[in-house]
């Protein structure tokens, strides 16, 4: 068994202890005081340097080799959802509406975990190790990454490469998922405001029906992707709310559309941008309408540097066997603020295989009733150490100080 895995074992009581007290009392981005309070006492006492407020709720611990060199980040995010628990597991949430229903509570644990480990093997590293504790991820469109680069996170000294794992409840434990490239996308919103003129609903001729703007506008959006984007890349716009009207024989004066746009390279962020602006000036204008748009730009995409990948597969291999890499074809959808970090320096992400086992139904991240395996756990910490082994260990480790 690789070293950092029988290391790693060892501390699973413990990494089950920290993330069982991170799940009890999880904390919404930006407010995780207790979250970041709690971590920084329990790295202070294996003696790591950690500065607290980083960006606001951030977390930085340094582990410093005995000699110069690379300086490699890990990250983890700390914050939970405003979602009810349904998991009815005795260590599940006790703060009312309030839920770590993504798995940033075993990413916390892990990364504490490991800075434990780099702790006690802080001579054999040739560079410096910076464990980014972040807060607000699940916060666009600022989220908790880019406060934390405007505060210097990145710097003093600075960062050459820096990776983050993410809880997978569709792979099983023992396996990564990992793309080069993009490898989560662009997530922007667009808040479309049509305004028509209201009247009686005997009386069309009298008004400008806000309802029927809407919906020209709908169907014209959905063009955008199929009609504009290349079949090859991946996007999607989706109209998840449409509000109009007030009663049924009154014909509306208002109709607001409300979209996420997701996509993986600059070019079809930004086409995209531009057509639903194109097109809502023109049904509008066509219909006799007016419109207002408020377009947000939200997380990029986030981008996997292909030498950083190579280094987590590698890690996989030496860690979970050589079986264990799922290597991804297609981009996620989802947003994720790591990309913020990946668009200053180079660096990696990956899932970590957390699927239960058993008779416990496995549900998806952000309901509810989801849980993860904790046998993960350990695993996380064993890919994070040996990353931070194959770039700073002046030497393999064969095992021992």
């Amino acid at each position: 068994m690789n070293y950092w895995r029988q290391q790693a074992n060892n501390l699973s009581q413990r990494l089950i202890e920290i993330r069982r007290h991170l799940h009890r009392y999880p904390e919404l981005g930006y407010k995780e005081f207790e979250t970041a309070r709690y971590l920084a006492q329990i790295l202070r006492q294996e003696g790591i340097e950690v500065r607290e407020h980083v960006g606001g709720t951030g977390l930085v611990a340094t582990i410093r080799g005995a000699s110069s060199g690379r300086t490699i980040a890990l990250r983890a995010d700390m914050d939970a959802l405003p979602i009810q628990e349904k998991t009815g597991m005795p260590y599940a949430s006790i703060v009312s509406g309030v839920s770590h229903a993504c798995g940033h509570d075993a990413h916390s644990a892990i990364l504490a975990c490991t800075a434990m480990l780099l702790q006690r093997y802080r001579r054999k590293l040739a560079g410096t190790v910076k464990c980014i504790f972040q807060p607000a991820e699940e916060c666009p469109p600022l989220g908790g990454a880019k406060p934390m680069i405007d505060a210097g996170v990145l710097a003093d000294p600075p960062v050459d490469a820096i990776y983050a794992l993410h809880t997978a409840p569709n792979l099983p434990v023992g396996t990564i998922g990992i793309a080069y490239g993009p490898m989560m996308a662009a997530s922007d919103r667009a808040k479309i405001k049509i305004l028509g003129e209201g009247g009686h609903g005997s009386a069309p001729q009298q008004s400008v029906d806000a309802v029927l703007v809407a919906a020209h506008t709908v169907v014209a959006l959905q063009s955008i992707v199929s009609r504009n984007i290349d079949p090859h890349s991946a996007a999607v716009l989706t109209v998840g709310q449409l509000q109009a009207g007030y009663r049924y024989n009154v014909i509306a004066d208002m109709a607001v559309l409300d979209c996420t746009i997701r996509t993986t390279d600059v070019h079809s962020r930004q086409l995209i941008q531009d057509k639903i602006e194109q097109i809502v000036d023109g049904v509008t204008r066509a219909m006799g309408a007016r419109y207002e748009l408020r377009y947000t730009l939200g997380y990029p995409p986030a981008i996997n540097d292909t030498v950083a990948v190579d280094q987590v597969i590698k890690a996989a291999e030496v860690v979970l066997g050589e079986d264990s890499v799922r290597i991804q074809e297609k981009t996620s959808l989802s947003g994720e603020d790591f990309a913020y970090f990946l668009e200053q320096v180079p660096g990696a992400f990956f899932w970590m295989g957390s699927r239960l086992e058993g008779d416990r139904k496995q549900y998806p991240a952000h309901h509810p009733a989801f849980d993860l395996n904790e046998a993960m756990l350990p695993l996380g910490v064993a890919m994070f150490c040996q990353i931070v082994e194959q770039e700073l260990f002046r030497e393999p480790l064969a095992g021992g100080e």
